[in-house]
């Protein structure tokens, strides 16, 4: 296939400085959970990027001085020359296909508690440090702040020696000593850094002035700068940002711009669609000769198209769009659109970050496995048999199997009870905000409908026995789950009384359209994920008095690894969802649900006509066990929800491991791990 002449646009090159990009899609610098700890897993992945068309791609933030340590997090380093060799691994990976590699350095300043090098961070002035850590920034001297410009030319000085052709001065997400430094919200000094916009902005020119005369031409220098902290008067915003354009606008070779904080920056798609930040960004290009660099969880060619033809931007960034499909660009420039894994907005990726493991993905399985798993993202081994499979259920683990097993090779067969596939993710992506979240399915059926030895059988419920009178030598089960309706839970690890008068429901009554009929409805979340607060909203906009009750002391809490939790509980409180938190579902019956404080026991009694539960789930997993019994018959395995409930990024890539593995003798002996490791080595004593 060829490309679209309305996409021609996209694959212009873009002058940066010394350096060319081939095309206008730039991989904008994003965490991963690799980093200094797993150097090569992380070039490889950025490899396959560079493989997949982006013309640049980036680092995450990267510590260019031992004195500002973000530990716990995996983030990279550049501040020994120790540091050089990792760094020069993943320049490698990237050049090797034609691209550009940037390193977005950074010093963190008062966002890093230093819990490893245990001295105070700098920043602006003395304040606590964001977060709750029972540490403080002092305030930076005029010393200090010439020891982090020489600092800084270090790193720049480090990067150029990696082979990086890209090097990032970096004022954005709230998470840089130079933002901190710009905006009226943390810098409050009275000497020539603080007080006006000129002042404020001193020390990011005078990094910028030193890294241009650093770089000599041998690299590009950005700038990433946040544009609107989205506070209001407290903080920067767009008529600041236009003086400070006015300032230093020509100084770097281009702009990468950004609004808000992170969660701002890679907003969900539940709270908010593709290209939000445009409003915030448009007319900034204006400002400057220099081209400019903007993201907006960018899926669409069109968008991009318009975005290019309407000024707003000079090039596409993008961090999850590429983690979903690292070859969006060149599928784009294939003519091959329709084979683009949209991203979904679920910020899946973003959850490595905070919990220090290497970076996911619902839509790309392939992520993070590139090295550690061989995985890759568009190739996959060709079968190791001449075998016939049975993938029963299609859900997102079955569906992700079917379409796998297939690209191998092998006859398949795709069965499911229902006449409608996508399994859980068909029905989630009907309720508020994650309508985006068909696009899992979407895509999944789309190639399926293109590989001629996959057979789709809807409206099919098989048993063990019809399994058995078939010639399959492998059978997936892949038949999902179903929530509890006893009440066991995280909080209650034993069934919770349930008695009558009281309508007792699971979100599997609600996603078939099955809504109680009482007026005063108690959502009991033990989930701690997105489910229980949209259910929530779904009875709310029906005009019904919902309490959403949970035993953890704040609202969707594992949604802080989304960076959502605070956008949860803002749209549940605005929806008028009254919200009981550390509470325990003790009992529930004749009109009332019975609750303990997660801490005291105290009681505590609501008024409810219905209770929805959302504790724990099992696996629907007989089929598996039924077939298992028999001593003469096909491979067995429960994949995704069967096996163990988890979310359908979980689901995906357990589906796609069951292909990737199938009649691969190397996964046979479970005494040693099926991936490699990146082992430390021991320093000289």
């Amino acid at each position: 296939m060829t490309r679209d002449p309305r996409y021609d646009i996209l694959f212009e090159p873009v002058q940066l400085g010394p350096v060319t990009a081939r095309n206008r899609f730039f991989q904008v610098p994003h965490c991963n959970g690799m980093g200094y700890a797993r150097p090569t897993a992380h070039a490889e992945m950025r490899g396959v990027k560079a493989e997949g068309g982006w013309s640049v791609v980036c680092t995450e933030e990267v510590e260019f001085h031992w004195s500002s340590d973000t530990a716990p997090y995996v983030e990279g380093h550049l501040s020994d020359d120790a540091d050089i060799p990792m760094h020069a691994r993943l320049v490698d990976r990237v050049h090797a296909h034609g691209a550009l590699a940037g390193c977005e350095l950074v010093y963190s300043g008062m966002t890093a508690a230093n819990l490893e090098v245990r001295q105070p961070p700098m920043g602006p002035v003395a304040l606590p440090v964001v977060g709750t850590h029972p540490v403080h920034s002092r305030a930076m001297t005029l010393d200090d702040i010439a020891d982090l410009r020489r600092w800084h030319r270090q790193g720049v000085e480090r990067a150029i020696a990696a082979g990086y052709d890209v090097v990032y001065v970096y004022a954005g997400h709230g998470l840089t000593v130079l933002q901190h430094f710009l905006s009226r919200r943390y810098n409050t000094r009275t000497d020539a850094y603080g007080g006006s916009v000129e002042n404020r902005t001193r020390l990011l020119r005078e990094v910028l002035e030193d890294t241009i005369e650093v770089a000599a031409g041998r690299v590009a220098v950005a700038c990433r700068l946040c544009v609107d902290e989205l506070i209001g008067e407290a903080g920067l915003q767009r008529a600041e940002i236009e003086e400070i354009f006015g300032i230093i606008g020509e100084i770097p070779d281009v702009w990468d711009l950004m609004v808000g904080d992170w969660d701002f920056d890679s907003l969900t798609s539940r709270f908010g669609p593709e290209g939000t930040q445009e409003e915030y960004v448009r007319g900034l290009k204006a400002l400057t000769t220099k081209p400019v660099i903007g993201v907006g969880r960018f899926t669409s060619p069109d968008t991009m198209v318009r975005m290019i033809q309407d000024g707003v931007l000079d090039m596409i960034g993008a961090a999850r769009p590429s983690i979903a499909d690292p070859f969006l660009p060149k599928k784009i420039e294939e003519g091959r659109w329709q084979d683009i894994r949209e991203c979904i907005g679920c910020n899946m990726c973003v959850t490595g970050d905070y919990t220090m493991t290497s970076i996911r993905c619902t839509q790309n399985p392939s992520m993070g496995e590139e090295w550690r798993r061989g995985w890759h993202p568009e190739r996959i081994r060709p079968r190791g048999s001449d075998t016939k499979v049975l993938v029963v259920g299609a859900g997102p683990a079955g569906l992700e199997a079917a379409m796998s097993l297939g690209r191998r090779g092998y006859e398949v067969m795709l069965a499911e009870g229902t006449n409608e596939l996508g399994g859980r993710v068909a029905l989630e992506a009907r309720l508020s905000g994650l309508a985006a979240w068909i696009r899992v399915v979407d895509y999944r059926l789309g190639q399926l409908e293109r590989i001629p030895n996959v057979e789709i059988a809807r409206g099919s419920t098989v048993t063990a026995d019809e399994i058995l009178g078939y010639e399959f030598d492998h059978v997936a089960v892949a038949t999902g789950c179903h929530w509890r309706t006893d009440g066991l839970g995280r909080a209650t690890l034993q069934p919770v009384p349930l008695g009558d008068g009281l309508e007792i429901v699971t979100p599997d009554t609600i996603l078939r359209g099955e809504l109680p009929a009482g007026e005063r409805v108690v959502v009991y979340d033990d989930d701690h994920y997105y489910l229980g607060g949209v259910i929530a909203e779904l009875f709310a906009a029906a005009g019904r008095k919902v309490t959403l009750v949970t035993p953890e002391a704040r609202v969707s809490a594992w949604t802080e690894n989304t960076m959502e939790q605070h956008r949860v509980h803002v749209r549940l409180a605005e929806a008028g969802v009254e919200i009981v938190l550390s509470q325990v579902l003790t009992s529930a019956g004749s009109g009332s649900v019975e609750l303990g404080c997660a801490y005291t026991g105290r009681p505590l009694t609501l008024p409810a006509d219905a209770l929805v539960l959302l504790t724990a789930r099992l696996p629907d997993d007989e089929l598996a066990t039924a077939l298992r019994a028999v001593e003469v018959g096909p491979t067995v395995r429960a994949i995704g929800d069967a096996l163990a409930p988890g979310t359908i990024a979980a689901a995906v890539w357990d589906g796609h491991r069951y292909a990737e593995e199938l009649d691969d003798p190397a996964v046979a002996n479970n005494d040693h791990a099926p991936f490699k490791r990146e082992v430390v080595a021991l320093a000289d004593e």
